[in-house]
């Protein structure tokens, strides 16, 4: 029974990684997600159902369009074994538990925020949102109303203090500090953990991007700096770890 569950998630992670894929290249550009269908970006073909079998089709098609050749970016396949591969560490490490569910939801938007804000500098708001969402109702599902409200608040105390580092932030630094994403992503971060936790997860944050934002001003005098994976990257480090850090936390204050 236990094999067949990781079989049907990693299926069902392989079919929505290419889902993904198609949310955070087109959202970003304000285009529909549902037409055109899929279709190749070079000849226009519109691909057929058994062009579209996740992993499969691009084995057998050797990576390229059947009408004209050109080659299919290999990024498409690799999202696609990545998030089916995050459904079965999901389901590995919490069964079907809330923390299973939850991090499927919390996995999926990162998927789709690490390809979005790379690649166009945006967090689109319907994935964002409809996140939020689920997770809130995961919360009055498994936890009743008590835990429905709190998480609601805990998200509007969040958003309320990244404005207040925006504005702080844009004065110190004479530009932007945070982008709107990445201000509404601090209602994600704070329907999940809480506002301690959800602080831990973007002290946390800043410390993962100051490599890659060290990097970038080398590289580049005004390089920018997509701060949207790096919290959803700290958010998913303090869930999985968040017993540990709460405990911590606690032993902290206690002294």
């Amino acid at each position: 029974m236990t094999t067949l569950i990781y079989i049907f998630l990693i299926v069902l992670g392989l079919i929505f990684g290419s889902f993904y894929l198609v949310v955070a290249t087109r959202l970003p550009k304000e285009e529909s997600i549902i037409k055109p269908g899929s279709h190749c970006d070079n000849c226009k073909h519109e691909l057929k159902w058994y062009e579209l079998i996740p992993v499969v089709s691009y084995i057998i098609q050797k990576g390229k369009c059947r009408k004209c050749g050109s080659k299919i970016p290999f990024i498409t396949v690799l999202i696609e074994i990545i998030t089916g591969a995050c459904f079965a560490l999901s389901y590995y490490l919490y069964g079907l538990d809330y923390k299973f569910y939850a991090l499927i939801v919390l996995l999926s938007i990162s998927i789709i925020i690490f390809i979005s804000d790379f690649k166009y500098y945006i967090i689109s708001d319907e994935p964002l949102f409809t996140s939020i969402f689920l997770i809130v109702l995961l919360k009055f599902v498994f936890f009743g109303t008590k835990a429905f409200v709190f998480s609601i608040l805990s998200g509007i105390i969040l958003f309320m203090v990244f404005l207040f580092v925006k504005f702080f932030g844009d004065r110190a630094f004479k530009k932007e500090s945070l982008g709107g994403g990445d201000i509404k992503l601090a209602i994600l971060i704070g329907v999940t953990l809480g506002v301690k936790l959800g602080l831990t997860a973007f002290i946390l944050s800043t410390f993962i991007a100051f490599p890659y934002a060290l990097f970038i001003s080398l590289k580049k005098k005004e390089g920018i700096v997509p701060f949207g994976p790096f919290l959803i990257s700290g958010l998913i480090i303090v869930f999985i770890y968040m017993s540990e850090i709460g405990n911590l936390i606690s032993k902290l204050y206690s002294y």
